[in-house]
Formats: structure tokens, sequence, C-alpha cells
């Protein structure tokens, strides 16, 4: 499980736009997510060290779409903190997913999480 407060996650709902789940710390996350994910905004799958931090993207594992039938994707830049390393980026995304798959499930298919 990744460390609260050492990653940003951003992800969409089924009836809500993209948006910041989880703010990695910053004020304003929008940056960091920004340099993270530049070069590679569309691809589906991303996942690269810039920097101190990965960057990773992949697809909803229980396959959600939103209401338009568009494919979920979860974004998360992580970041290492004193007792939390970065996760092995082979590793990355299963870390990922499990630090919030039981959270998202709560609020997938509300109005707004």
């Amino acid at each position: 499980m990744l460390e609260p407060g050492s990653y940003i996650w951003a992800t969409r709902g089924r009836e809500w736009g993209f948006r910041f789940l989880r703010d990695g710390g910053y004020a304003d996350p929008l940056p960091v997510y920004e340099t993270a994910f530049d070069g590679v905004a569309e691809q589906r799958t991303v996942m690269r060290r810039v920097g101190d931090v990965l960057a990773i993207r992949f697809p909803d594992p229980e396959g959600r779409e939103d209401h338009a039938r568009r494919p979920i994707s979860h974004d998360f830049v992580i970041r290492a903190t004193p007792s939390s390393p970065l996760p092995d980026i082979t590793n990355a995304a299963r870390v990922a997913w499990e630090s919030v798959a039981d959270e998202y499930a709560g609020m997938w298919g509300t109005d707004a999480p």
C-alpha cells in the first residue's frame, strides 16, 4: 500500500469528470501532474520515472466505463517519503491500485466523489 500523502491520484467516475482524488501533499497538484505526464498525455498506459517520481497510468482493472462508454483510466504520480520508498516500477500499478480499489468502488457510481 502507498503511504497516504505520497501520491497524486486522478481519475473519472461513471457520472463525474476527471479530478484529483489525492493531491500528494501538494497545495496544487496540477503542475506536478502535468510535468510527470508531459509528452504522454494521450497514451493509455504509462509507467515511467520522471525525476524523483513515478508516473503511472493504467486502465481500470474492473473494465469500468463512464456514462459515455469511455474507458476509465487511473493516473498516479508517486513520490518517495522518508518512511516509504518508491515501489518497484514493475509492481507500481498493482501497489497503487491496492491502495485505492475499495475507496474507488464505493464512489464509482455516485454523482460526485
